[in-house]
């Protein structure tokens, strides 16, 4: 056992493939955070009101909610390199609606192929990093990957921002769509590598193995283990957070009154936050377990958004530390939350467990942006944070009470570390 865990600790945390892997991730998600964070005002552009902006976002889950978890399926059966090439060929055609689109109600169609493509590289990546970690640094080798992905989080709004306060939303498009196009060059070529070696014959796509994954997982919910207690606070912190984050950037323009340039910026911090903190987030999950690192970060992000929602329109620098406490939160909780899951499913499982598990996509937080545009409407703006502030406090009692390993499998990691 000594000799094992000597070996696998002279590896370096990434390796060649994985870097190759991020660079690609990197370069498709930076023209998404170019325009992502700014969807909503790009939405206010094209003559949509609050009210349309939250039906908007309601809208647009309703696809990823049919192919998340048959996207994790797909991962699972062809391959996480497969599944991501695959999607990110879709996710080119993502760009002609936006670009072209006369009225808000076309970015749909934009949403609807975007669906498809994070249906398939989302539980893919996750899953794809799981493989290429060992259990008792898994954290560690996530927080590394989410921190340097999150240059995108970094670079990515405040560049959009420039460029469409300059020159437009639609040019700041074009020229997210070109950085997609590179990435999809890349992600293609390693699917065709990828299929000389070990993924040469991948499994099938059949009715059998979709309905075997899905009952194994049906499984593992149904069982009142970690699995249960993480679809439940999932679910609740999914409909929590769809009712106010993708008002956030209208709330900064018309209550905060902060400039395009200055809402690219904020997200940009907060990107910046959270990528200086994953990889402390990955070594205190890996040492201290992972709902220790999950229960801070809800803390700190139900904090940050008390602190932001009272913040005096015009205060830059309080806008700063607020979206600089949020990145900090979610720099811990993302590493703990990835890791824990990857340790509680069979591999076989994991792109399937990753789409169950993704974020804003459950049935339950289908309504939730246009409730959310309501309350704004009809209680006042700050309404809606302020439920997401007190739902993100109270998740860190059931994630401290039940987001616990088996014993069995807490032994096999500690003996790892040991």
């Amino acid at each position: 056992m000594e000799t094992v865990v000597t070996e696998v600790r002279k590896k370096p945390i990434l390796s060649g493939l994985l870097m190759l892997f991020l660079f690609a991730m990197i370069l498709a998600n930076l023209g998404g955070n170019m325009y992502g964070p700014l969807m909503p005002l790009y939405l206010k552009d094209l003559k949509a009101n609050i009210g349309q902006i939250g039906l908007f976002f309601t809208l647009s889950q309703i696809i990823p909610l049919l192919l998340q978890i048959l996207g994790g399926w797909i991962s699972d059966s062809l391959g996480r390199l497969r599944a991501i090439a695959i999607g990110s060929v879709v996710g080119i055609f993502v760009f002609i609606p936006l670009i072209l689109a006369p009225t808000w109600q076309w970015l749909l169609l934009g949403e609807g192929l975007g669906a498809v493509t994070r249906s398939l590289v989302g539980p893919s990546f996750d899953a794809f990093i799981a493989e290429h970690s060992d259990e008792h640094n898994r954290a560690r080798v996530f927080g590394v990957t989410q921190a340097i992905f999150m240059i995108v989080s970094v670079v990515g709004p405040p560049v959009g921002g420039w460029l469409a306060g300059a020159y437009g939303f639609k040019f700041m498009l074009l020229i997210a769509a070109v950085l997609y196009i590179l990435a999809t060059v890349i992600r293609v070529g390693m699917a065709r590598e990828a299929a000389k070696g070990p993924q040469t014959h991948p499994g099938k796509l059949s009715v059998d193995s979709l309905k075997s994954n899905l009952g194994a997982m049906f499984g593992m919910v149904m069982a009142g283990g970690v699995i249960t207690w993480i679809l439940i606070t999932d679910g609740v912190r999914d409909v929590s957070f769809a009712l106010s984050m993708n008002l956030f950037p209208v709330y900064m323009e018309d209550i905060g009154k902060l400039s395009i340039l200055q809402i690219g910026w904020m997200n940009g911090i907060f990107g910046l936050f959270m990528m200086l903190s994953t990889i402390p987030g990955g070594w205190l999950a890996d040492k201290k377990g992972e709902r220790v690192g999950i229960a801070s970060g809800f803390a700190l992000v139900s904090l940050s958004l008390f602190m932001l929602v009272m913040v005096p329109a015009g205060n830059v620098v309080m806008y700063i530390a607020g979206w600089s406490l949020a990145g900090v939160g979610v720099g811990l909780l993302t590493p703990a939350y990835q890791s824990l899951i990857s340790k509680a499913v069979p591999a076989n499982l994991r792109g399937t467990a990753f789409g169950l598990f993704s974020t804003s996509l459950g049935v339950v937080s289908l309504p939730a942006p246009f409730i959310g545009g309501q309350l704004w409407q009809r209680v006042s703006p700050q309404f809606p944070f302020m439920i997401t502030a007190a739902v993100a406090m109270l998740s860190v009692i059931p994630v401290l009470m039940k987001f616990k390993l088996p014993e069995k499998k807490q032994e096999i990691i500690s003996e790892a570390v040991a």
